[in-house]
């Protein structure tokens, strides 16, 4: 919450400035004079008489203990002798008033206090100025965009040296919350450079911004451009995480695996949506055996649910690492998960390869039984290889057969039929030689 001592000192924050305002601190009226003093050499201003004073210090004491309504009262008291006061000390008494309801936040009738303010003539420039720059700031929060940037171009006729960044900020955030994309990249530009100009480094959230900005452009190597500012000058993980998506989105997919790995390495992948993203990339990039290991890692950890997609992609990953041992237990999990028998159907390719027939043949067996297969003559053709070296001739004949009926086994089926024919036979004979 918002100090309470609200008059002597008080913060407006705007949505991505951080750019703080303080009011003017309530003085006495000799030294207010004092301080107006040269400010009056280019406007005459009158100065804060003592009887006004005492009231406002009045309502400032009570204001800092808390009792607002009785500083509410003081104040509106002031305001009924208004006819009898110059206009610098209206213009403190609507200050703070002002300042009473910001801090209450009824913004509405803090807006109405400080328009009262620079409504008054004369008035010290800079408390003109910084006034002004509170109404800008208000009215932003309140999503009144164009008095925001009204009450900044009246800032800026009173200003005599160059325009701050801190504007230029502002008139960007206004432009982009009324859609103006490209006014507002203007604007945030020159705020980001300027301050570049200094040798400083911009706060994060006019990056922020920059970002938004370039985003809704649809200019992706900007924003690139602007998250390895981010990156470089903050150093946190969302941010890395983001640049390597546009990495991605751009296609520079090597670019993308670097900075996702160096991600990885610094903490900064933690969800388990980043790393079955990193994942991936890795198992593209074949690296499968760093691909499985983080898909471990995440299911360890509670991150990754072992669900069928994520079983599924790690027993990919096994098997690409060629790691058939590892990806035989995952592969069977995903296929108990699975309704049809696509991944038994890939498990008994991958048993019959390890020389498990048995386990083939009754991976295959279930797949034929669930149905739902890509390339059913797979299936059989699998389960008939499996049966020849299992020395199963006739049962082998008859998978084969079954896979001739398949357009994309029956050139494979035809062959191996002829060779499994051709071996029977063999043994067919040697056993007839034999017995004789």
């Amino acid at each position: 919450m918002l100090n309470r001592k609200i008059i002597t000192k008080l913060t407006l924050v705007a949505l991505v400035t951080g750019a703080a305002y303080v009011s003017p601190a309530l003085t006495p009226a000799g030294s207010a004079q004092a301080q107006e003093q040269e400010e009056r050499k280019t406007r005459r201003t009158p100065a804060l008489r003592s009887k006004v004073y005492e009231q406002l210090s009045r309502a400032q004491s009570l204001a800092d203990e808390d009792k607002v309504e009785e500083a509410l009262d003081v104040l509106r008291n002031v305001e009924d002798k208004k006819h009898s006061m110059n206009s610098y000390e209206k213009a403190m008494m609507y200050n703070f008033l002002g300042f009473i309801h910001y801090n209450a936040e009824d913004y509405a009738k803090a807006v109405e206090s400080f328009e009262q303010v620079v409504a008054q003539s004369p008035i010290p420039v800079k408390f003109e100025m910084t006034t002004l720059f509170s109404l800008a700031q208000l009215e932003m929060m309140q999503g009144n965009f164009d008095a925001s940037v009204k009450y900044l171009e009246r800032w800026e006729t009173l200003n005599e040296g160059e325009i701050p960044a801190k504007n230029y900020l502002l008139k960007a955030q206004a432009k982009y919350q009324q859609q103006s994309y490209e006014e507002a990249r203007d604007y945030i530009d020159t705020a980001i450079d300027k301050v570049k100009a200094e040798e400083k480094v911009p706060e994060e959230n006019w990056y922020v911004l920059q970002r938004a900005i370039y985003y809704e452009l649809k200019q992706p190597e900007k924003v690139r451009d602007i998250l390895a500012e981010m990156v470089k000058h903050y150093d946190e993980g969302k941010y890395w995480v983001q640049l390597g998506g546009m990495y991605g989105e751009l296609g520079q997919e090597k670019e993308q695996l670097a900075i996702l790995e160096t991600a990885y390495q610094k903490g900064y992948i933690e969800s388990g949506a980043d790393m079955f993203n990193l994942a991936q990339l890795y198992y593209y990039h074949k690296a499968p055996y760093k691909g499985a290991r983080l898909m471990e890692l995440g299911m360890e950890e509670g991150k990754l649910e072992r669900n069928l997609r994520n079983l599924k992609f790690l027993a990919n990953c096994w098997t690409l690492a060629k790691e058939g041992n590892k990806a035989v237990p995952v592969l069977q999990s995903a296929a108990e998960l699975s309704e049809d028998g696509q991944l038994d159907a890939q498990l008994g390719q991958l048993l019959l390869n390890m020389d498990r027939f048995e386990e083939a043949i009754a991976a295959a067996d279930r797949a034929i039984e669930k149905g739902g297969l890509r390339n059913p003559g797979l299936a059989h053709l699998v389960k008939g290889m499996a049966l020849y070296n299992t020395e199963e001739y006739n049962g082998a004949l008859n998978e084969l057969a079954k896979a001739e009926e398949y357009d994309r086994t029956r050139r494979m089926a035809e062959q191996w039929k002829k060779y499994v024919t051709s071996e029977k036979q063999n043994k067919e004979a040697i056993e007839a030689s034999l017995s004789s």
